[in-house]
């Protein structure tokens, strides 16, 4: 059937092939224990978009906070773009909006209320549809105690997979 939607209506997770990943908070896993994420969408001007098209952001020292019962992401980094006129220019590091459902919205506020957590940006990407996506993760700080022990456990991992192939060699 000719013009039929081959769209099979299953959610694809963040950094899957149809995703196109902008930015990433890699110490996001080194520094909190991530209990759960959400996907949410950002308000954006056009000139932030075509930014965030050409792959330049960070989002390494931001974070999501909610004000006046809205939830905002905070000092994220999203260059102006080169090729546009002054006028038209965005502010570099604004405070952007975050879309969310009420559910997800009330989920996200009582974590925050919660002593200890915080919400974390763990990645900037566009969607199979080419909509601009912040994958927030809910955390909770980690210890240095807790740092050095998720070192051990990768250290141990790869040395016993790397006896693991010597030994089926």
């Amino acid at each position: 059937m000719a013009g039929k939607n081959q769209n099979t209506g299953k959610k694809k997770a963040a950094g899957t092939e149809n995703n196109k990943t902008v930015a990433q908070n890699r110490k996001a896993r080194h520094n909190y224990f991530i209990e759960d994420s959400i996907e949410a969408g950002i308000v954006l001007t056009g000139t932030e978009v075509k930014s965030l098209r050409t792959g330049q952001a960070s989002i390494g020292e931001s974070y999501a906070s909610v004000e006046k019962g809205e939830l905002y992401l905070i000092n994220a980094h999203i260059p102006e773009y080169a090729k546009s006129n002054a006028k038209w220019q965005h502010e570099v590091r604004r405070p952007r909006k975050l879309l969310l459902h009420r559910a997800e919205m009330a989920k996200l506020i009582t974590a925050v209320n919660r002593k200890g957590t915080t919400l974390v940006p763990l990645e900037v990407y566009f969607n199979a549809r080419g909509i601009a996506k912040v994958s927030i993760g809910i955390a909770g700080g980690k210890k240095m105690q807790d740092k050095r022990d998720d070192i051990k456990k990768r250290d141990w991992a790869r040395e016993k997979s790397r006896i693991m192939r010597e030994k089926n060699r």
